[in-house]
């Protein structure tokens, strides 16, 4: 009776609302819809229509109306209003109704709408198939909550004989153990009985459900080592089992099953001897007998390569897995040699000698038209670097970097840079390449390259003469799109241009080169107005021009007159060395030989500890750099130990910035301005300027007292620091001029001696031009008036409280008559560092 009643029901309906249009005739008209607007028009006026259906109570066209808006929510239209009419549809009696009901769940739904009581009632349904819907839509959207609620349920599932229902049930309880892993344990006794199965599909969703539990819980692990003996049977007899249309893909029997439990193996033979021992007869079957004509048979010859590489697996078995990959580099598909290059990036380090036969075949993928393959052919390439083969890779990668995309030229030219630099046989040849790695890569070098040349060329004494003339002759060439190189060649003729002009050629193969001194300065005013050019390369150049001046016989006029005319210049930081720069050449011409004498050899400095101080725009922060010590460093050991500081002895110790504070505006002379700029350095005409060094057992910061005038060091010092005052030092007492030095020690920092200088004058005139060297820091002005005084302020760190020792240098202009000297102060207080 009442399905004669629901029959009439429909009757009704159909004769009252006219037959919607049907998914395939929806589909026509979008399709045939030949712009946006005409596509958006078709698809808001269907939307439209279904909105008004769904008002209807009992419409017996939703289920068509429903898989109608699907569509259009699979081309990313908003189709949220369909969700509650989702819902009615799984309620429905009918099956086709749930099929697009559960669809739409799936499609609309997600954790946050509560559905797990409908879905919960149809778990319960005699019907496998309904059973089947509510797990997949589960399986899709369950929430962790749902998840709790529905687990034990799911559990009764797995353990049905039903197959059908089992395989759905599996991967539902995947879902369920991702969202919450606390519900592992409920499932282990079931999982274990899904790898006896017979039924592929129970076996493959079974061992997904072993790998995602393994993955996360290590005691999960050690439970299911046990079934490897399991898995390498089932997988043995996937290899020797005959034909069966069912499971065959191009002659493979069912790969999908075959590759998930090789994932699961690699999982479970990780860190284990035994497992790998036992899995290693049946990875080395696959590995030979799997056929490699079809794609299927690579995939499985792939992940049995990722397994045997990541077990602990025999050596020659490793050997075998390194040849597979390297007959994939032979493939004519893509995918296949990249996924390989990708591989042996990976186990390169595991197994070099192995990898190594095919560095052949490595360097030919560097001709690849595909760019991905080329990128992990270079990368490969230079993990295969050793001192062996240096020269061969290198000049296979300087002839790729040659014709790279722009793309591939810094990260090349650094790592080449990095690899010669490590494995360099000698170090002329080592010269040799990074000049042709400049004028490869061009303005794309960066800057460690730049810095790595100039600090290789600067300790390389032999080869000095040679590396100015190379870079003589690229300087005559057209540079503009290698500023590096102009960069690098500027700074070299700056500092070794007498070698240039004067020096004859040191070996057979070293040409004497015909330049004078006009050619060198016509060549540099061409890098100097030219638009091409960088700031930073005309900033090289300037300083370079204005070295020349000490180094040439003749063209110090001709310099002069370049560097003037930079006083005006638009760019504030060429200005600024005009004008600085003209200064050496009228005011103070007797400091100039000294301020640009030959730079000493430049000390590698390269972070060795990642653990050690921040760094912070070159300096290291005070704070760290007083707490941290020296002992991860390799600092070269002097017979003096003991010594805190040799200011001005030239060791070779790794140079500690000075803090620099804000400048005050004082009204302080262009003399002061200059001598800021250039950092103190030497005022002597003839002696040698040395950089300043700290000892390795201690570590000085010098604070500039720049922004205190005041008549008394004691009220100074106690402004800045909470300190007990310690005994006063006279360091110097000559010519009418004393420097004391009030030492103290913070309470907050016992490791630190705070040190305030007091320079007196007391004579009866001024005493100008005053300069106090310490680490290349500037008193609080530059004159000292008679009877008056001038402070600076320094912060000795000690934490190795060993005896205190200074170089110190001094110099002034009084009536006329410059005083230079230099004195060691030894006679610190022992309570000053103690």
């Amino acid at each position: 009776m009442a399905t004669i009643k629901q029959v009439i029901n429909e009757a009704v309906e159909r004769v009252r609302m006219p037959t919607p249009m049907r998914l395939r005739d929806l589909i026509r008209q979008i399709r045939a819809a030949r712009t946006a607007a005409e596509e958006r028009s078709v698809i808001n006026k269907e939307c439209a229509y279904i909105r008004s259906t769904f008002r209807e109570e009992d419409s017996i066209w939703r289920c068509r109306n429903i898989a109608k808006l699907l569509y259009i929510h699979m081309l990313g239209y908003p189709a949220h209003f369909g969700q509650l009419e989702c819902l009615k549809l799984i309620a429905s009696p009918r099956f086709t109704d749930k099929r697009i009901g559960y669809l739409g769940a799936m499609l609309l739904l997600d954790e946050r709408q509560d559905v797990h009581l409908l879905i919960t009632n149809c778990l319960k349904n005699s019907t496998q198939f309904v059973v089947g819907l509510a797990l997949c839509t589960l399986g899709a959207i369950a929430s962790p909550e749902m998840s709790r609620d529905l687990a034990a349920e799911v559990e009764r599932l797995i353990k049905s004989p039903n197959t059908y229902i089992k395989k759905k049930a599996a991967l539902c309880a995947y879902r369920i153990v991702k969202k919450v892993p606390e519900l592992m344990e409920m499932f282990l006794p079931a999982t274990r009985s899904l790898l006896s199965e017979k039924n592929h599909g129970v076996l493959i969703t079974g061992v997904t459900l072993v790998t995602e539990m393994c993955e996360h819980s290590p005691d999960t692990l050690q439970h299911f080592k046990k079934i490897v003996p399991n898995l390498v049977r089932i997988l043995k007899n996937l290899i020797l089992a005959g034909y069966s249309p069912e499971h065959d893909v191009s002659g493979v029997s069912d790969p999908f099953l075959q590759v998930k439990i090789l994932r699961l193996l690699r999982i479970l033979g990780k860190n284990d001897a035994e497992a790998s021992e036992t899995m290693n007869d049946i990875l080395a079957q696959v590995a030979t007998n799997t056929e490699t004509s079809k794609n299927v048979g690579n995939t499985i010859l792939y992940e049995t390569v990722l397994s045997i590489m990541d077990i602990k697996s025999e050596s020659g078995l490793r050997v075998l897995a390194i040849n597979i990959l390297g007959r994939f580099l032979l493939n004519n598909d893509k995918n296949i040699r990249y996924v390989a290059l990708n591989t042996l990036l990976k186990t390169v380090y595991l197994d070099t000698s192995a990898v190594q036969r095919h560095r052949s075949t490595i360097l030919e993928c560097l001709k690849d038209p595909d760019v991905s393959i080329r990128r992990r052919a270079m990368e490969l390439s230079f993990a295969l670097i050793n001192s062996n083969n240096i020269r061969a890779m290198v000049k296979e990668l300087i002839t790729f970097l040659e014709r790279a995309e722009p793309e591939f030229k810094a990260q090349c030219s650094s790592n080449i840079v990095l690899s010669a630099e490590r494995f360099a046989p000698d170090k002329r040849w080592h010269l040799d390449t990074l000049l042709k790695v400049l004028v490869a890569a061009g303005n794309y070098v960066r800057d460690d390259v730049v810095s790595c040349t100039i600090q290789l060329i600067s300790e390389s004494t032999a080869h000095q003469t040679y590396m100015v003339g190379q870079l003589w002759q690229a300087l005559e060439r057209d540079t503009a799109d290698r500023q590096p190189l102009t960069q690098i060649a500027t700074w070299c003729i700056g500092e070794y241009g007498d070698l240039l002009l004067y020096s004859q050629p040191g070996g057979d193969e070293e040409k004497s080169i015909n330049v004078t001194e006009d050619d060198i300065i016509d060549v540099y005013q061409k890098l100097l107005w030219s638009q091409q050019n960088t700031v930073t390369t005309k900033q090289y150049t300037l300083l370079s021009l204005t070295k020349l001046s000490t180094r040439f016989q003749k063209a110090t006029d001709k310099i002069r007159q370049i560097i003037d005319t930079f006083g005006c210049h638009l760019n504030v930081e060429l200005q600024q060395r005009g004008v600085e720069f003209s200064q050496l050449f009228k005011k103070y011409e007797h400091l100039r030989p000294a301020l640009l004498e030959r730079m000493p050899p430049m000390e590698v400095s390269r972070p060795i500890n990642d653990n050690g101080p921040p760094i912070t725009n070159g300096d290291v922060e005070e704070e760290d750099l007083s707490n941290s010590g020296l002992d991860d460093h390799s600092p070269v050991q002097h017979q003096d130990s003991n010594t805190l500081l040799d200011l001005l002895g030239g060791s070779d110790d790794d140079v500690i910035e000075p803090y620099k504070p804000e400048p005050t505006k004082h009204n302080i002379s262009s003399n002061q301005d200059l001598l800021d700029l250039l950092g103190g350095l030497d005022v002597s005409n003839t002696e040698k300027s040395s950089p300043v060094t700290g000892q390795p057992n201690s570590q000085v910061i010098n604070y500039n007292n720049n922004v205190m005038h005041m008549n008394s060091s004691n009220i100074l010092m106690d402004g800045l620091f909470n300190t007990i005052p310690n005994p006063t030092l006279t360091a110097y007492d000559k010519n009418g001029l004393k420097i004391v030095f009030n030492l103290e020690r913070p309470n907050d920092s016992p490791d630190t001696t705070v040190v305030s200088m007091v320079a007196t004058n007391s004579t009866s005139s001024n005493f100008t031009e005053f300069l106090f060297q310490l680490q290349m820091m500037t008193p609080s002005g530059t004159t000292i008036a008679p009877l008056g005084q001038l402070t600076q302020v320094l912060r000795l760190i000690n934490p190795t409280k060993v005896a205190l020792r200074m170089r110190i240098r001094i110099s002034y202009v009084s009536e006329g008559n410059t005083i230079q000297d230099q004195t060691e102060v030894n006679n610190f207080p022992v309570e000053s560092w103690q």
